[in-house]
């Protein structure tokens, strides 16, 4: 077999695929962690984090067991192995009902169906823990690949493994279908092309068909070979697709941060792998020990890795960003532009110790013109900090020539005050002075030489226009303040109208959610500030739209001016009365969300025990989502009508 034989054949065979099944093995701990990290609130994500669980665990045990040939000590292994293979059916269905809930279409019977398959899942893994041999039994080693063999309800599993994954294929099509943007629509068929990753690699065929005799041992390990890179790569596409999902940032940021976290993450430990395997099986090159040509290797790698990681960056967003590659390289370049206050302190120090050295003097300042007044920004050398406010107006500002009123001696663009020169620091159109700069007098008048004129005039330049670019920045800032909110909510957005689209949202609201109670119950939990505030789903409210939109695009305003409204739709007529049976909801949602009471409080004032406390306050938070349901409901009601009076 030309410069192999059939044996080093599959000893090489055996170790790219334990190389292959290392990097599935990193690349799906990595994606749990970056699930778990970045998305974990969105059930699309959470569910494939439970089908990524399964495909780690059944592959970790592939790897732990490689090269071991006492199957005493591989049956345990291989039991444990179950519960990645016994869960994968009941989590391909999760994850395909939760794809479907994303575009609409929402089942009580299908979701009640996901619960019996991890219930029936569990009961097959007790079956295996304790059940002897009646779902799979005894140990075999099938050159050098160690398995179980099937019990008597093996032959169960596979029809439930099989319509398991079928049903959730079917699912993720007519999600497909129901996906009315080309975006959404592409990515689905990601998604759709490779669903069946992780059932390829966690169904356990030895079991059921076992290997034949008279086929050779390296034909199967070229088919796992095969079989872990086809795996891998579409285990990839499929955590692309799912990766945006509930996100709330632009795409390119999303691919952006994929991207790295891959490279960073999972590629930089498959190679590392790769390195330790082809370090220990090279033992005696160049007259060295393998044990220390992996330390060389390790070390060689992470930091070659790290440069070519920097170096490829100009390439990378070349790549994920395409038309958008000028703007973005334009934002990016910003951070390296941008002035803070420390950047700006230590420019204008420098400036003022260059001029001190350059007049020989040893004290300077630059006082910033902020709302007509000055304030001390730098100092160098010894001045008191009040010393700025005790500047006359005429140092900045333009008067008179001939004025008698003039309090400060005037020299060309000098002005003498207090044992300082002044210079006004003014804009590029010389109309505006955003700061003064002083310089301890040498002499009773201004006595500088052509050099330091010259000098003295290209610093003074380079004060103001910092100054300058630093008030344009702040300026910019403020604006981006005041918009950003709107981004984000613009955001938030456009994850739902990915995979729903205008239409599908008329007749679906995030008010029939599932989960909307839960959110109901966090934005009155952070009602006045936090995370779960401003990141609330029922930001995408039709109702809370409108409310953002009459409070000037505040946000948090606008969903807290929402839950008022529903709060005081549960209010009683008449005068409020704390233990009246009639008041208690109204009472709990007021005390314990807008006044921030304590439970103990609570339940004083209300007369009532703790525990008959949470129970209504369970039921007040019902009432409450029900309420908002129904403003949602007549806000889309008005907005129709409106469209047809139109």
């Amino acid at each position: 077999m030309g410069f192999l034989s059939a044996i080093e054949l599959q000893v090489f065979l055996e170790l790219v695929s334990v190389v292959l099944a290392s990097g599935i093995v990193i690349f799906s701990c990595a994606l749990v962690l970056y699930i778990a990290i970045y998305n974990p609130r969105n059930n699309v994500a959470r569910s494939f984090a439970v089908l990524l669980a399964c495909v780690l665990l059944t592959y970790f045990v592939d790897l732990a067991l490689s090269g071991v040939e006492n199957l005493d000590t591989a049956v345990p292994w291989l039991r444990l192995q179950w519960v990645g293979i016994a869960f994968t059916p009941a989590a391909y269905l999760h994850f395909s009902s939760a794809l479907l809930a994303t575009t609409g279409a929402r089942s009580k019977l299908r979701g009640a169906i996901v619960r019996l398959s991890y219930l029936f899942s569990g009961l097959l893994l007790l079956g295996v823990a304790f059940g002897g041999d009646i779902v799979v039994r005894d140990s075999t080693l099938t050159h050098h690949a160690p398995h179980l063999l099937p019990g008597p309800l093996f032959l169960l599993f596979v029809p439930y493994f099989v319509a398991a994954v079928g049903w959730g294929a079917a699912n993720v099509l007519w999600a497909r279908r129901r996906c009315l943007t080309s975006i959404s629509r592409r990515r689905m068929t990601y998604l759709a092309a490779s669903f069946a990753a992780p059932a390829a690699g966690v169904f356990p065929y030895l079991l059921l068909t076992g290997w034949p005799s008279y086929a050779p041992s390296i034909a199967l390990w070229l088919l796992l070979v095969l079989g872990n890179v086809a795996v891998g790569l579409m285990l990839l596409i499929l955590a692309y697709s799912v990766t945006f999902f509930g996100a709330f940032t632009p795409d390119r940021v999303m691919k952006r941060r994929l991207a790295r976290f891959l490279l960073r993450g999972p590629l930089a430990a498959t190679l590392l792998v790769v390195v330790v395997f082809a370090a220990s099986q090279a033992g005696g090159w160049l007259g060295l020990s393998s044990r220390r040509l992996v330390y060389f290797g390790v070390v060689g790698l992470v930091l070659l890795l790290q440069v070519a990681i920097e170096l490829s960056k100009p390439l990378l967003d070349r790549v994920l960003y395409r038309q958008d590659y000028p703007e973005v390289k334009w934002i990016q370049g910003l951070t390296s532009r941008l002035l803070t206050t420390s950047d700006l302190r230590r420019f204008l120090e420098n400036v003022l110790t260059a001029l001190c050295d350059l007049l020989r003097v040893d004290t300077a300042f630059v006082a910033v013109i902020d709302g007509g007044r000055p304030h001390l920004e730098v100092v160098c050398g010894s001045l008191e900090p009040e010393a700025a406010d005790q500047l006359l107006p005429e140092a900045w500002r333009v008067s008179n020539e001939s004025s008698k009123a003039r309090r400060l001696e005037r020299h060309g663009d000098l002005f003498l005050w207090n044992g300082y020169w002044l210079a006004p620091l003014r804009s590029k159109g010389q109309d505006v002075v955003v700061g003064v700069l002083g310089v301890a007098a040498r002499a009773p008048e201004p006595d500088l030489s052509p050099e330091e004129q010259e000098g003295m005039e290209s610093l003074l330049a380079q004060a103001a226009a910092a100054l300058e670019d630093r008030q344009l920045q702040q300026g910019i800032f403020g604006v981006l303040e005041q918009i950003i909110p709107e981004i984000e909510d613009i955001q938030r957005r456009r994850g739902v109208v990915h995979y729903v689209g205008e239409q599908a949202l008329s007749g679906f609201s995030l008010a029939e959610a599932s989960e909307f109670r839960q959110s109901v119950r966090d934005a009155l939990s952070h009602y006045w500030g936090g995370p779960r505030l401003t990141t609330s789903p029922l930001l995408a409210l039709h109702v809370v739209e409108r409310a953002v939109w009459e409070h000037d695009g505040n946000v948090i305003k606008g969903l807290r001016a929402v839950l008022e409204q529903a709060v005081e739709r549960l209010r009683p007529d008449g005068k409020r009365q704390m233990t009246a049976p009639e008041w208690i909801l109204y009472n709990i949602l007021e005390l314990k969300f807008f006044q921030g009471r304590k439970v103990r409080e609570i339940a004083l004032r209300l007369a009532m025990s703790e525990s008959d406390l949470y129970r209504k306050q369970r039921v007040a938070i019902e009432a409450v989502a029900q309420t908002l349901a129904e403003m949602e409901r007549e806000e889309l009601s008005n907005r129709k009508a409106d469209s047809e009076k139109v």
